[in-house]
């Protein structure tokens, strides 16, 4: 079976997404977005086409296993190493530009 022609319902319009956006496209690149974004609906039409009913949902193609270390407690720098090259510093602790507005 074939993907069906694009009907105005299975079209995303990139001008009206990009003023969304905030975005600015010039129209090169809207005519460029426009036919990458009808080529994945495209694909999307097709896997729609198929019988999905027996398929598990899975979050990832190929499983996974974490590959985390165990959590071990080592010895961190001591405070006058941290601070040698903390450009301010007041006493024992870094001074930070203040980021509250």
């Amino acid at each position: 079976m074939s993907a069906s022609k694009p009907t105005d319902i299975d079209k995303i319009d990139v001008t009206y997404v990009a003023h969304l956006a905030r975005l600015n496209l010039a129209p090169d690149e809207i005519e460029t977005y426009q036919k990458q974004l009808d080529e994945i609906l495209g694909y999307v039409r097709k896997i729609s086409e198929l019988d999905l009913r027996n398929i598990e949902p899975t979050s990832h193609a190929k499983l996974l296993q974490n590959v985390l270390r165990d959590d071990v407690v080592k010895p961190g720098l001591d405070r006058e190493t941290a601070l040698k090259n903390a450009p301010l510093q007041s006493g024992d602790q870094f001074m930070v530009p203040k980021i509250v507005e």
